[in-house]
C-alpha cells in the first residue's frame, strides 16, 4: 500500500515519495497536500533554502504545479516553524541530511502526517541519504518512475549531462535526464551539455 486509506485520530505517520529526476515526486507531494487542504486540514510545506531553481518560496514540479512553502536551512528549522499543522510536506529531502530522520519521526510521534519527497539515488546510483533511512521508518512508501529519454522504458536513474563531480548539483532538464538501467551511464559526460551518446552509437 502506497498511501493510507484512513486517517485515525491522534495517530501520526510518515509517507515517502521517492524516485529519480522527472519521476513526478514533487507533483505527487503537491497532489497529496492539496487533498489535505481540501479536507480543511492544516497544512504546512517546507523545502531546503538552497533550492531556488523555479521559485524561492514555492515548491514547484517540473510541470509547473506549485504550492507556497517555507524555505529552511536545516531540518531542525522545520520543528520551529511547524506550528499546529496537521500535515507536514517536505520536498527535496535529500538536501537536508540525516537530521531529517529524527525530525520526521518526532513530527509523526506528535500525531502529524508527514509527507516527504526526494531522490533515493544520486547521479552515480548511490543511495541518497537520508531517503534510505526514511524509507526504513516510514509507514507508506511510493517509488515513482520516470520515462527513459533514450528508449521510453520505465526509468529510475538520474543521468547527469554535465561534467561535475560534486554530489549535489541543482539543475533541471539542462543538467539531468531520466534513464533506464540499460541506458544509464554514470561515468560518461558530454562537455557540450548534450545528451550523452550511447555505447552503440559511437561507431
Amino acid at each position: 500500500m502506497s498511501t493510507p486509506r484512513a486517517y485515525p485520530v491522534g495517530t501520526g505517520w510518515i509517507e515517502v515519495v521517492c524516485g529519480c529526476m522527472f519521476s513526478g515526486k514533487t507533483e505527487e507531494l503537491i497532489r497529496r497536500l492539496n487533498r489535505a487542504r481540501y479536507a480543511t486540514q492544516r497544512v504546512v510545506v517546507f523545502k531546503p533554502s538552497v533550492d531556488v531553481r523555479y521559485a524561492a518560496e514555492d515548491i514547484v514540479s517540473h510541470s509547473d504545479a506549485r504550492l507556497p512553502c517555507f524555505p529552511v536551512t536545516d531540518a531542525s528549522d522545520i520543528l520551529r516553524r511547524v506550528g499546529d499543522a496537521q500535515v507536514v510536506g517536505i520536498d527535496e529531502a535529500q538536501f537536508f541530511g540525516m537530521e531529517l530522520v529524527e525530525v520526521a519521526n518526532r513530527l509523526a510521534d506528535e500525531g502529524r502526517r508527514v509527507i516527504v519527497a526526494g531522490l533515493d539515488q544520486d547521479y552515480r546510483g548511490v543511495p541518497f541519504e537520508p531517503i534510505p533511512q526514511l524509507l526504513a521508518v516510514a509507514e507508506y512508501v511510493t517509488k515513482a518512475m520516470a520515462v527513459c529519454m533514450v528508449c521510453g522504458a520505465p526509468a529510475n536513474r538520474s543521468q547527469r549531462l554535465v561534467h561535475r563531480e560534486r554530489r549535489v548539483l541543482l539543475g533541471s532538464s539542462d543538467t539531468y535526464e531520466a534513464r533506464c538501467r540499460l541506458h544509464w551511464q554514470p561515468d560518461a559526460f558530454d562537455s557540450e551539455q548534450q545528451r550523452l551518446p550511447l555505447a552503440d552509437e559511437s561507431g
